[in-house]
């Protein structure tokens, strides 16, 4: 008799531990969920290639892509011509698009880069790490950051990009009818 107690209690305490487990688990990503939809695109202003400046925050009103990449980078090279029909499909209705090179690409490399594959978007120099930094400590590329008219961070993802995944969030947080020319 005592030892089949001692195996339902043992059972039991199994059951409890796992249980909490389980709960934990599901706190934890409820929590990260809700603090990702949350956050705000950073206060970030940054040098253009051509010479010019963007200002993130400025940029509000139309959705707006971030990507990260470096031209060493055979996924974010690979990610390219998807990039650049996405971004020839929906800028004509409103789609925004910055493309921050890593801190560690030296900016003559991006600048041949761009000589060579004419990129129809800005491309963004982040030789401090500023934008690295202020999206959180960008360590894997390619990353991309899809931001919503109002500034809020709408979608991550961390390699080569679900381009089908962004029509979809556009379209639907973003219809195109309404979206300002």
């Amino acid at each position: 008799m005592t030892a089949r107690r001692t195996l339902l209690t043992r059972r039991s305490s199994i059951r409890v531990v796992f249980a909490v487990i389980v709960a934990l688990a599901a706190a934890l990503v409820i929590w990260d969920l809700s603090r990702q939809q949350a956050r705000q695109v950073p206060d970030l202003e940054l040098s253009l290639l051509d010479g010019g400046r963007v200002n993130l925050t400025a940029m509000r009103g139309r959705p707006l892509l971030v990507t990260f990449w470096a031209t060493t980078c055979p996924p974010c090279v690979e990610e390219l011509p998807d990039l650049v029909a996405l971004y020839r499909e929906l800028a004509p209705q409103g789609l925004q698009m910055v493309a921050i090179a890593m801190p560690y690409d030296p900016p003559m490399y991006v600048q041949a880069f761009q000589d060579k594959h004419h990129l129809p978007y800005p491309i963004a120099l982040d030789v401090e790490g500023r934008a690295v930094r202020a999206f959180e400590g960008v360590s894997l590329i390619p990353a991309a950051y899809l931001i919503g008219p109002d500034g809020r961070i709408e979608y991550t993802q961390v390699g080569k990009l679900d381009t089908d995944k962004v029509r979809q969030i556009v379209a639907r947080l973003f219809p195109i009818a309404s979206l300002p020319s």
